[in-house]
């Protein structure tokens, strides 16, 4: 078995270089990738990518920024894993965690894997961050009588076939919220397991806003509405 992480990258020069580390000096159960996509960044990001030197390392890049869900598009397209997962460079998120996720799939229990966070004063950045997370989670399992914990993860677990089957056509932030739409329309209720989770501030490079939210919910609806995908299953 061989996993996929895939990483966008949009200015994130500060954080970039330990995150990578932080990603690869995790002790997988398995052999991995990291799957680099500079998103058109201005900040240096990507002339720090071109200088990293791992064999474990495959690269892409944007010309200009397009979005979250157009360079995981692109780095999904670079894959060679078995499974994939998606994992941000701006260190909100702890690599270590990603074998966890590994571990129901390894032992035949589960095909997709989510990662769910709990939310405290120490992890969040805002109140209303967090009311707006549950809220779209909780339209999700009301939409598709589900019972996830948490929609927006990042890490989000799953076969590359299934998830190029997809076809996702979000390419900003809505990506999330369009491939758990398609996993559940589909049937598939993903497996959890909690992570670690830290959010960062505003001042601190915190990309998302109300905006996301109710484009999230809009995004759920259209897929709810919408024929069921074929989707690639192992």
């Amino acid at each position: 078995m061989k996993l996929s992480i895939l990483m966008p990258v949009y200015n994130e020069v500060e954080t970039l270089n330990y995150a990578v580390k932080r990603v690869l000096d995790v002790a997988y159960p398995c052999e991995v990738e990291l799957v680099l996509v500079d998103d058109g960044s201005t900040d240096g990001s990507a002339e720090l990518i071109s200088r990293l030197d791992d064999a474990r390392i495959t690269k892409g890049s944007h010309p200009t920024n397009r979005g979250k869900g157009a360079a995981l598009e692109t780095a999904s397209s670079l894959a060679s894993g078995d499974y994939v997962i998606v994992c941000d460079a701006d260190l909100e998120y702890t690599p270590g965690d990603i074998p966890a996720l590994l571990a129901p799939v390894i032992a035949g229990d589960a095909e997709v894997v989510f990662g769910t966070r709990t939310f405290g004063s120490h992890t969040a950045f805002s109140f209303w961050y967090v009311v707006g997370n549950r809220a779209v989670t909780m339209a999700a399992n009301i939409l598709y009588n589900s019972y996830l914990s948490d929609l927006e993860t990042c890490f989000k677990l799953m076969p590359l076939a299934l998830y190029r089957s997809l076809q996702l056509r979000q390419e900003g932030f809505g990506v999330e919220a369009e491939i758990a739409g398609k996993l559940l329309k589909a049937g598939i209720r993903p497996y959890e397991v909690p992570i670690n989770y830290k959010a960062r501030g505003r001042e601190e490079g915190k990309k998302l806003t109300w905006r996301d939210g109710v484009e999230a919910l809009w995004i759920l609806l259209q897929v709810r509405l919408s024929k069921a995908p074929s989707l690639a299953r192992s």
